[in-house]
């Protein structure tokens, strides 16, 4: 029998990274506490995708409104390969894909204004990185699951 998998979606931050989870089925995304882009960062994560069975790491990637790169995506780009490293290292078949992550920390900001969230938790960091990886995931299962129909 084969144990379900996940997806994780990741919002890298040079301070703080969002992240979010799957459901087993993976139709619904969960956000999940933001992680601090430190020392800890790489282990942390290995600790998810071990407890949460993860087969697939949804990496938001940022491009400015001309679908160019930033400075950002550089490092996005950089934080993928310390990953991969990381993964081989640990025999670890865990696949990454980039995922567009355009207007997603607006429509995270959004989407706490609306549901009533205290100004003063909606102008938490770590609260809009989770909810912005929980937007990438989403949109990314909803267009997986969509390809299958």
């Amino acid at each position: 029998m084969t144990v379900p998998s996940k997806y994780l979606s990741i919002d890298y931050g040079l301070k703080r990274v969002g992240i979010a989870v799957s459901d087993n089925e993976k139709r619904f995304s969960f956000s999940r506490d933001y992680l601090f882009n430190d020392a800890s960062l790489i282990s942390n994560i290995f600790r998810l995708l071990k407890s949460e069975n993860v087969s697939k790491i949804i990496l938001g990637y940022p491009l400015n409104f001309k679908s160019e790169k930033t400075e950002m995506t550089l490092e996005v780009e950089k934080f993928r390969e310390l990953l991969e490293k990381n993964l081989k290292t640990n025999s670890l078949d865990t696949e990454i894909v980039y995922y567009d992550e355009r207007l997603t920390s607006g429509i995270a900001q959004h989407n706490l204004y609306a549901s009533g969230v205290s100004r003063k938790k909606r102008h938490e960091k770590g609260l809009i990185d989770s909810m912005s990886a929980q937007i990438i995931l989403q949109d990314y299962i909803d267009k997986e699951n969509n390809k299958l129909k």
